[in-house]
């Protein structure tokens, strides 16, 4: 079997060819791999404080979608006052969530990720944590 190189037309052998795509595959891995220092980083940030993101283009895409008799550009503003509003409640209640949720739903965002979205995450983790402690075992005897 030959190879050819990166557009130089000269054949690599098999053993190059192995290294090559050895290591690009691991470039791959590095890239899409978080690691232990990144995912440290990660948790520290979380737990200090709420994370700041740039929702413009997210607004952008929400205020493109019709609905109402508001302008895409009124929609988008809308949106990025809502937005800055659920971040300031977020930044006064963030310390009444455990860090194991806030980190879990930060973590859980990365596609677009919203103040609005967090709060729901952060607020289902403790209502379903409430929900737990409140209910009460099944009658452990069978029925007839």
């Amino acid at each position: 079997m030959v190879l050819r190189s990166f557009g130089r037309g000269r054949p690599l052998n098999a053993p190059a060819a192995f290294v090559l795509a050895l290591a690009a595959a691991s470039a791959l891995v590095v890239s899409f791999c978080p690691t232990d220092a990144l995912a440290r980083r990660t948790r520290a940030a979380v737990a200090d404080g709420v994370p700041s993101w740039d929702l413009t283009a997210s607004c952008r895409a929400a205020g493109s979608i019709g609905g109402s008799d508001a302008t895409p550009d009124e929609r988008m503003k809308s949106c990025l006052a809502t937005e800055q509003r659920t971040r300031e409640q977020l930044n006064t209640n963030w310390s009444t969530f455990p860090a194991a949720d806030r980190i879990g739903c930060v973590k859980a965002l990365t596609f677009s990720p919203s103040y609005t979205e967090l709060v729901t995450c952060l607020e289902m983790r403790r209502d379903v944590r409430n929900l737990r402690v409140d209910a009460k075992p099944a009658d452990a005897k069978p029925r007839n």
